[in-house]
């Protein structure tokens, strides 16, 4: 009785449009009181556990630094920063907004920033250059998801909270799949760029190019201070986070003085708010696993591969979950796959003996395409909005971008060494 009603319940708060965050508290509060647990479940498990997670410390301060960056211009920077290397080559600007998001990558660990504030540059620059509306948005959702892929990475770091995998094993496992998919999707604007005959850039005299080089300097730094900090030993992920945010705020503020204290309290604003938000859904998604746990789901689904025949190999358990996770995030919200799916197929990874680093790096990459596919991909009615391109017309056209991502994810997930190679020269045994 118990399960059935807490099972439908969140299923109607979530088909009523309501956020999950809600579903999965109310249903879990249900399932209590129906079963007879004490409620003082509610706070133990919500406020304790959710305290004894130090890493999620590093999740607002990588939404700020993001925010920082958009807010305070950084982000243009950036970008004529990757208009000086790759901007010649055929198809120049499309290059130019791939490059700009490995770089932005390096500092927020979030494709919606990326979409959110680089997108506005890029996507007009590349228009005003004369791209097409429809390729120029689509080129910046599909180049926006490799933020969350090389590190830093807010999904990794609450999959590390779910999972246990090392978090900086995990950042090391999402360099190579970076830079796969940016060359899978520069291969791609290299071929349509021949095709429909878009312009090319040029090369800048020398002059011009230290110049750029000079005025990008330090923001280009951000990186190698965040990743060289966290594989030096001299801080965490999460001190990282921080100390990358106050190095961008001084830049913002002091050094380039492009971010007044008006804006400054917007992005804090901002910052409190999307950082609130996360929070309430880990904490609530905490609930739910309790619930989840309770009633042994996890078994039940090992259970249920093993009796279809999945488990005879790592590569079908693989194939089936990418499949699943594909087919879900057309629909369902990446939060909400990333904390209620995922913890209920960890304990079949683990059966299946696949790495934990291996699957986490695969998961995050193929959530990401999931923020790009119809009908409900975000960054399609983002990049929709920036431009005024109509949305049908973004949907179209990055579905071949789409195909090229997902050629990507199969890469690195049926080549596992493209994941666990650098971790384990960093001394990882998996």
């Amino acid at each position: 009785m118990a399960v059935a009603v807490w099972l439908a319940t969140f299923l109607i708060i979530f088909a009523c449009g309501y956020p999950v965050a809600f579903g999965m508290f109310i249903s879990a509060v249900l399932y209590l009181l129906i079963a007879g647990v004490d409620l003082s479940t509610v706070m133990n498990t919500m406020v304790i556990q959710y305290e004894n997670q130090f890493i999620l410390m590093a999740v607002p301060l990588f939404i700020f630094t993001a925010k920082v960056m958009n807010a305070g211009k950084l982000t243009d920077r950036l970008f004529d920063f990757a208009k000086i290397l790759v901007g010649p080559l055929r198809g120049g600007l499309g290059h130019v907004n791939i490059v700009s998001s490995i770089i932005f990558a390096g500092m927020s660990g979030s494709e919606i920033a990326d979409v959110a504030g680089l997108g506005t540059v890029e996507i007009k620059a590349m228009k005003d250059a004369g791209y097409d509306g429809p390729f120029a948005c689509a080129v910046t959702c599909a180049s926006a998801t490799i933020g969350p892929i090389i590190p830093p990475s807010i999904p990794m770091i609450i999959y590390s909270m779910l999972s246990g995998a090392s978090v900086g094993y995990l950042f090391l496992g999402g360099v190579i799949p970076g830079f796969i998919l940016a060359l899978v999707l520069m291969i791609l604007v290299y071929i349509l760029a021949g095709i429909r005959n878009y312009p090319t850039g040029r090369w800048l005299p020398g002059k011009e190019f230290v110049k750029i080089l000079l005025r990008s300097f330090f923001i280009l730094m951000a990186p190698v201070i965040l990743l060289g900090g966290i594989y030096g030993g001299i801080f965490t992920p999460t001190e990282a986070a921080g100390v990358v945010g106050v190095y961008v705020l001084i830049l913002s503020s002091f050094v380039y003085r492009t971010l007044g204290l008006k804006a400054l309290y917007k992005v804090f604003i901002e910052t409190l708010v999307s950082s609130g938000f996360v929070s309430f859904i880990v904490a609530c998604a905490f609930l739910f696993g309790y619930v989840v746990a309770r009633e042994e789901i996890p078994a039940l689904i090992t259970q249920t591969f093993i009796g279809l025949g999945l488990m005879k190999s790592q590569m079908t358990v693989l194939l089936s979950l990418n499949v699943l996770f594909l087919i879900l995030g057309c629909f369902i919200d990446v939060s909400s796959i990333l904390l209620i799916i995922v913890p209920l197929v960890l304990p079949l990874v683990t059966e299946a003996g696949i790495d934990l680093v291996h699957f986490g790096v695969v998961t995050v990459f193929n959530l990401m395409i999931a923020l790009d596919t119809p009908p409900f991909g975000p960054t399609a009615f983002i990049t929709s909005g920036i431009s005024g391109t109509p949305l049908s017309q973004v949907m179209r056209e990055m579905l071949i971008f789409i195909a090229f991502e997902l050629l990507a994810l199969a890469i690195i997930t049926y080549f596992p060494d493209t994941v666990l190679w650098i971790p384990r020269l960093a001394g990882y045994q998996g």
